[in-house]
């Protein structure tokens, strides 16, 4: 069995994305590692030349920033980087560049990939998501948050008609508008996207929202103060667990500090109501599943 990770990444320094934690964090259970960088404004291509791992092949792409709507440039690069990893390989891990796999959970990784590699009815594997807000020590815990995604997708060594492609920006897989058919990986992503300083974190918005819309929208936002609100959340609770190692010395940099309440809530009573079912049953209502269960 062989499983290639791949990643996309540009302007990685700039708007200060975990990368080199989030390909550090994959590389025990892959066996090569397609790093796709993008023209960058800063050191980018530097930074990924520096991890220290004969795992990581490094290819160049110029993102056509006219492919904005919906975050589609996003997808069109992630595709374009699934097309190059090695033809022989089974499965295809794919991590963004704010995500990080905790090192509990290689040996799950591992197994699920062996357990379904000779069944062809399994076309990727899902992974649970905790999504980390503000500083190291919150996650949200509401339904804006997604709970699952598709990470690993089965490598298709045949041409298909239709073959598995990113979806919409990129936040996960399907085959056309098909649905694909998956079992769990018994993991879960660390999205790290929301952790950072006020003003990185404004910075950060103000530069990849171009990827979604450069009309009103984007425009009133690069006029907006440069400094984000972290108070604006719904619902957030305490992180009780531990975070990977890979990510140890960066948690250690933090230089900021957020005082947040997770005990106030701000929902309408829909959105109360449906919260509150969630926490007394673990079921999510008229959940959105960018994949099918089998």
């Amino acid at each position: 069995m062989k499983i290639s990770g791949f990643t996309i990444i540009r302007n990685a320094v700039i708007n200060d994305y975990p990368i080199v934690e989030a390909i550090t964090s994959i590389l025990p259970v892959v066996d090569e590692m397609l790093v796709s960088v993008g023209l960058s404004e800063d050191s980018t291509l530097a930074l990924i030349k520096s991890i220290p791992s004969d795992k990581i092949r490094i290819v160049e792409s110029e993102w056509d920033m006219s492919l904005r709507e919906g975050g589609k440039v996003l997808a069109v690069e992630t595709d374009k980087a699934l097309k190059q990893i090695s033809p022989d390989s089974d499965w295809a891990f794919y991590i963004q560049g704010d995500e990080v796999v905790h090192e509990k959970y290689h040996t799950a990784i591992l197994e699920s990939c062996k357990k379904y590699v000779d069944n062809p009815e399994v076309e990727g594997l899902v992974f649970d998501y905790v999504h980390f807000y503000g500083t190291y020590d919150y996650v949200g815990d509401s339904r804006k948050w997604y709970r699952r995604e598709i990470r690993i997708i089965r490598n298709e060594k045949q041409p298909q008609e239709t073959p598995i492609a990113a979806f919409r920006d990129a936040q996960g897989f399907r085959r056309g508008r098909e649905k694909l058919n998956v079992k769990h990986s018994g993991a879960a992503v660390y999205h790290y996207g929301w952790v950072k300083s006020p003003v990185q974190m404004k910075t950060k918005m103000k530069n990849v929202s171009r990827f979604w819309d450069e009309g009103d929208k984007h425009n009133k936002l690069l006029k907006s103060e440069d400094f984000f609100d972290y108070t604006e959340f719904d619902s957030i609770k305490k992180f009780d667990g531990s975070h990977p190692v890979v990510m140890q010395d960066r948690i250690a940099r933090q230089n900021w500090k957020i005082e947040l309440d997770p005990s106030k809530k701000k929902f309408r009573l829909k959105d109360a109501l449906l919260y509150w079912y969630e926490k007394k049953t673990g079921r999510r209502l008229f959940e959105f599943r960018n994949y099918r269960f089998i």
